[in-house]
């Protein structure tokens, strides 16, 4: 069984964390939340009382943290967890950020003598407690067969994508597709109402025909036609606008640094930033039907 440190033990990262230790597996984890290091040491776990702690006496180290800031935090510099590691320790950054800073971080690793891989995710929260999430990883051959195993205990799709950052950049360019399409699901139901659609009727008819997507088969965004979306609960998030704002922001970011044309997307982040600037501050990414509702 592996020693793992585990940094960012929040939403995600704590059932993650839990699972890893439902397997049998040693782990130090390390958050700023007291709350979310309890819950995993009553699964089982280790208490770290810092990045370094966490990092220090184990052969791998998973993070799951909020920003590319965070990350360069933690992981560079003198007093970082790539200086504090053991040699050969494999590091799995499962966190959202920039391509620019999971290249950079990657080669940091790479000159210590250490292993890299950039591993965010897709699935949700539902997704980290189920054990079901979609790993999108990128860095060399061997560093992704070295973290497989335990990916594999986290989720249940495993995808190599390539060269260090390419992770990143599957994750940015897959949230821009969810982005756009829900919010092309919910104008569609809107205008389905104004016309006299009833729901369940638009539902069963575009799930089965040309309009099919997942933000419509498996995240409704109106209550009724799938009763686990968030939809039926209120529109508290299973994954949040906050999210969806600052993954759409990456990839317009991304775009405009390699020139890429990205119209639609750009729009989307468009209205998240104003849907999350209003009614959606705290509501899941699906909830800004009720914007498009009211405009």
């Amino acid at each position: 069984m592996a020693k793992i440190g585990f940094i960012g033990v929040g939403n995600m990262g704590g059932p993650m964390a839990i699972n890893l230790l439902n397997a049998g597996h040693s782990v130090k984890v390390f958050d700023l939340a007291a709350d979310a290091v309890k819950a995993c040491v009553e699964a089982g776990g280790e208490a770290a009382s810092s990045a370094t702690e966490a990092a220090s006496g184990v052969g791998v180290v998973i993070s799951m943290l909020p920003k590319g800031e965070h990350v360069r935090q933690v992981y560079l510099g003198e007093s970082g967890i790539i200086a504090a590691a053991g040699e050969g320790t494999l590091f799995i950054d499962c966190s959202t950020i920039d391509v620019a800073t999971a290249r950079e971080v990657s080669q940091a690793a790479t000159v210590a003598g250490k292993m890299m891989v950039d591993a965010p995710v897709s699935g949700g929260v539902g997704g980290a407690e189920a054990g079901t999430l979609t790993f999108m990883v990128g860095g060399p051959a061997g560093a992704f067969e070295a973290a497989k195993p335990l990916l594999e205990i986290m989720g249940k799709n495993i995808v190599h994508t390539g060269a260090s950052g390419n992770g990143q950049a599957a994750k940015i360019c897959n949230n821009m597709i969810l982005g756009i399409s829900m919010i092309a699901v919910s104008e569609a139901f809107v205008l389905g109402e104004k016309l006299g659609l009833d729901h369940q009727t638009l539902f069963d008819i575009a799930s089965t025909a040309s309009g099919q997507c997942w933000s419509l088969t498996s995240y409704c965004p109106v209550p009724g036609p799938v009763p686990t979306s968030p939809a039926n609960n209120d529109y508290k998030p299973g994954f949040s606008a906050q999210n969806m704002l600052k993954d759409l922001n990456l990839s317009q970011e991304a775009a405009d640094g390699f020139h890429a044309s990205t119209a639609l997307g750009h729009a989307a982040m468009d209205l998240y930033e104003k849907y999350v600037s209003g009614e959606g501050e705290a509501a899941d990414f699906s909830g800004i039907i009720n914007m498009i509702r009211k405009s």
